[in-house]
């Protein structure tokens, strides 16, 4: 592992401890002020978004669960021009009921909505991805954070098969992109 790699895991590891001590977790954190939780409602409402980085975040879950284990997982995206510009979608970081990192997926355009880019333009912006905000939680900005840069390489092949399954599929790139009996492009599980 690379040392900002592990630089990266250290912090991720670090986020959960410094939580842990306050009996808490990233997704309980991440759900703190929620009088209940709904499937596909944004944790929090109106998502983070850092104007510096242009880093972008939100939280939900599906009914039924995608698998046995994850309770929801956290949307990231970045807006290089800004809180009115284009949005795009780089990972989706999939959580167990216990807010520990259970996988790493991508997903087709019409799940999110985004602004779409290629592979490679999608990849260049990864490192932007760097959430520096003390709200909702500084815990859980820099978690996430440390998760998009201790996994880069996994989310770049991610990424890459996200579009080599697109590639694959009959039809033109745009119903492709917006084919609904399509959702998840490619998963790594992790724990």
């Amino acid at each position: 592992m690379d040392e900002q790699r592990e630089r990266a895991a250290q912090e991720a590891a670090f986020c959960e401890r410094l939580l842990a001590k306050s009996g808490e977790n990233v997704l309980r954190e991440t759900l703190r002020d929620a009088a209940s939780v709904e499937a596909w409602a944004h944790y929090p409402p109106g998502d983070v978004f850092d104007p510096e980085s242009g880093g972008q975040w939100y939280y939900h879950c599906h009914l039924p669960a995608a698998d046995g284990t994850e309770h929801g997982h956290y949307h990231c995206f970045v807006r290089p021009d800004g809180a009115n510009g284009p949005v795009h979608h780089l990972i989706a970081i999939g959580v167990d009921a216990f807010g520990k990192l259970h996988r790493l997926f991508t997903v087709n355009q019409w799940v999110v909505g985004d602004t779409w880019l290629p592979a490679e333009a999608t990849i260049a912006l990864l490192p932007r991805f760097d959430m520096q905000l003390a709200k909702p939680s500084y815990l859980v900005n820099r978690w996430l954070t440390a998760i998009v840069t201790q996994y880069q390489p996994e989310i770049e092949a991610l990424i890459r098969e996200r579009d080599q399954v697109l590639s694959e599929r009959a039809g033109e790139p745009e119903q492709v992109r917006g084919d609904r009996s399509l959702e998840v492009t490619s998963a790594l599980l992790i724990g």
